[in-house]
């Protein structure tokens, strides 16, 4: 998260009881490197007393226009910060903001704010729901904040029945590491990666499948989203809980996914081809469960599925980057090399399938990534996440 080494936030809290999170959010990215200066709302010292957030941050907290020896401190905070982040915001400092109202340090700040602001509200979901609060929120983000949430669950009063939960922490904070990635070579391309196993259905109950976890294809969607590219995520079934931003297309068979790709690919940029669909499915499907005991031996007779690198031939755009992902088991970089003439791609990221801690259900990987060039980059062993970095930095080349 090297975006917010040294970055100066502000994080403005307001009265609500959500304010206990905005302590979890103050600490990460305090723990990352930024300098946080928390700004809280008389209100929301009823909920979170001042003395925590000093103590998450290491700085002293604001909460009034009036403290002596902080003169025009409204001012320099709304200037000098990098970012302005209002967590939670509620329906009344949401009315007073978009107001232009001035008559507390939050909104003075917001006022005389001209650079990036991400709110996050929250309120009860009726409150939420109120054509006021829809209008106040509508007209900020038409001055160019970004609104995150509110989400559905449960409120302090219980059972809700629409939004007003306010985000999660670590959303709130994948945000504001994608507002601060600065000008990366990613922001607004688009973006498509895939990620999971297919399944090809046997009869209704199995399926020919393999091990994958998905884990390389999330953790690259979720790497180039934060470094602010716009992405959708083609994933086959899989456990994983789906990354903050990337829009998710879900499929079940290869040619779901080959259909997928190709409707999203015609306007991408890139594509990441990390999934491992199914290469074979059975020439014919049973309409009902085959019972064990209906013959001693059980023959079923495979087809290949449609080879979905291959077949995106025709929807690739012009000038479009196409990163394929080849999963060995013996004669790595001569078949991975061969493989990236054959099926016209730009990079192909080779890993085996013997190597410990890498290949399925792991989640760690090491690869070698080979470029047109015929160059081999080796990668050690790292967490997905770290192994998805390095694979963007030697993608950033052909962008």
């Amino acid at each position: 998260m090297t975006a917010l080494a040294g970055r100066h936030v502000v994080l403005g809290v307001s009265g609500g009881i959500a304010s206990y999170k905005s302590c979890t959010l103050a600490r990460r990215l305090t723990e990352t490197g930024a300098r946080v200066d928390v700004v809280m709302t008389r209100a929301a010292t009823e909920f979170v007393g001042t003395v925590t957030f000093e103590a998450l941050t290491g700085r002293p907290v604001i909460s009034s226009l009036w403290e002596p020896g902080r003169a025009l401190s409204h001012i320099h905070l709304a200037r000098e910060a990098d970012l302005v982040i209002v967590a939670p915001a509620t329906a009344q400092v949401l009315a007073r903001a978009a107001q232009g109202l001035a008559d507390d340090l939050l909104t003075a700040i917001l006022l005389a704010r001209t650079g990036p602001v991400i709110v996050a509200p929250a309120m009860n979901d009726r409150m939420f729901a109120h054509p006021a609060t829809r209008r106040n929120l509508e007209s900020l983000v038409d001055r160019g904040w970004l609104a995150v949430g509110p989400e559905k669950g449960p409120l302090a009063e219980g059972a809700a029945e629409g939004p007003g939960r306010m985000s999660e922490p670590e959303t709130l904070f994948a945000h504001v590491v994608r507002a601060l990635s600065g000008e990366s070579p990613w922001r607004n391309r688009k973006v498509v990666v895939t990620a999971g196993p297919t399944r090809e259905a046997l009869d209704p109950v199995r399926v020919f499948t393999n091990p994958s976890s998905g884990r390389m294809g999330f953790a690259l969607a979720s790497a180039v989203w934060l470094r602010g590219a716009d992405v959708t995520l083609v994933t086959g079934p899989t456990s994983l809980e789906p990354p903050v931003g990337p829009k998710v297309v879900r499929v079940v068979t290869t040619a779901e996914l080959s259909r997928a790709v190709a409707r999203h690919l015609r306007r991408a940029d890139v594509l990441f081809m990390a999934a491992a669909p199914a290469d074979f499915r059975p020439r014919r499907q049973a309409g009902t469960k085959i019972k064990r005991g209906a013959s001693e031996k059980l023959v079923v007779e495979l087809t290949p599925t449609t080879d979905v690198l291959s077949a995106t031939r025709k929807a690739r755009r012009r000038g479009a980057v196409i990163v394929g992902f080849a999963l060995e088991a013996g004669g790595g970089v001569r078949s991975a090399r061969a493989k990236l003439a054959e099926k016209a791609l730009d990079f192909i990221i080779l890993n085996d399938a013997r190597e410990p801690g890498a290949g399925f259900e792991v989640e760690t990987n090491k690869v070698t990534i080979i470029g047109k060039t015929g160059r081999a980059k080796p990668v050690q062993l790292l967490p997905k996440s770290e192994v998805a970095a390095a694979i963007l930095d030697a993608v950033e080349s052909a962008l």
